[in-house]
């Protein structure tokens, strides 16, 4: 599909956890955030100005992208030029119920991405932490029939096994961390709808969805799940992850299932790794700098500076 014949818009989630406002809002609801809480955890919302390097990654390696839609809480980046007129920032309260409002649960903010108003039937959806690191084409995330190309891992939170199925079913009734039961929950409710079980996780990376594709699955295939969840603050055991609508995208055959490795999309741990070590080592089309209950203010030092050097040029977003 390389010669663009469909229109592909991006769509960014986006929050300032450095936000005094936003603090105070969230605090009403969730409390005093914590640095070791999977939930709760600073990680999930401290801003390490990332957003600003995703986008001059946008425009370097996929200068075709239509639109940009940065979603995000009556929060708006000072560098950003909102004018722009491939930007647009998008409210929570313009896309999601009153009853899901105040919002700090991504899971939840995730279902309600069909209803930004103007979104291509063909889209992209990223974190601000997860990056084009290669110059890529259409071709890369939507096939020769316009159905996106899914990108799952055969690895499962660090483990090889060689009947993966029964491996992932095998995790029924042991204690997971709430996002591994996510996924877990993801694949037993499709495999009850289909008759499919779809062992592979996510690459935890940019993803393609077809807008009509997400919408019937939040309003109709999944609706009481979305129902029960979207109530929920902030992210909760039970909720109904995305996953789920991609799993199901492929069991009817609206997306082309890609099993990948680290050169092509990598997942890097900021507590962890040593990043440029790591990128000259497995060079990635795509990557995820990947912040959580971990990670030390020491650590984050280290993200200004690598993302700088990998991508020193102002993009025309910002003022």
């Amino acid at each position: 599909m390389d010669d663009q014949r469909f229109e592909i818009d991006l769509v960014y989630l986006w929050v300032d956890g450095n936000d005094p406002k936003w603090q105070a809002k969230k605090r009403a609801f969730t409390g005093v955030v914590s640095d070791d809480s999977e939930t709760n955890n600073k990680g999930r919302y401290v801003s390490n100005d990332e957003l600003r390097y995703a986008l001059r990654s946008a425009e370097k390696h996929a200068p075709w992208i239509r639109r940009i839609f940065i979603v995000t809480d009556d929060q708006r980046p000072d560098w950003l030029d909102a004018d722009h007129p491939r930007i647009q920032v998008v409210d929570h309260k313009e896309i999601m119920p009153d009853t899901a409002l105040p919002c700090f649960n991504s899971t939840v903010i995730e279902y309600f991405l069909y209803r930004i108003p103007g979104l291509s039937e063909r889209f992209l959806f990223a974190n601000d932490d997860m990056f084009f690191n290669a110059d890529l084409r259409p071709g890369f995330f939507f096939s020769d029939d316009g159905y996106p190309i899914v990108r799952l891992k055969r690895k499962f939170f660090g483990k090889w096994h060689p009947r993966l199925t029964a491996f992932f079913k095998g995790l029924v009734g042991k204690k997971l961390g709430q996002y591994a039961q996510k996924l877990a929950d993801s694949a037993r409710a499709v495999e009850k709808l289909s008759g499919t079980y779809y062992s592979g996780v996510p690459h935890h990376n940019i993803d393609a969805f077809l807008r009509s594709d997400y919408q019937h699955a939040v309003e109709e295939v999944f609706a009481d799940r979305v129902g029960e969840s979207q109530t929920h603050h902030v992210r909760t055991f039970g909720d109904i992850h995305r996953t789920a609508f991609t799993y199901y995208a492929l069991a009817i055959g609206h997306g082309h299932l890609r099993y990948v490795g680290r050169r092509e999309a990598s997942r890097i741990l900021v507590y962890k790794h040593d990043f440029m070590a790591y990128m000259e080592r497995y060079r990635p089309q795509l990557f995820c700098l990947n912040d959580n209950q971990r990670v030390s203010d020491e650590d984050r030092k280290k993200i200004r500076p690598f993302l700088e050097a990998l991508f020193p040029d102002k993009s025309a977003f910002e003022k």
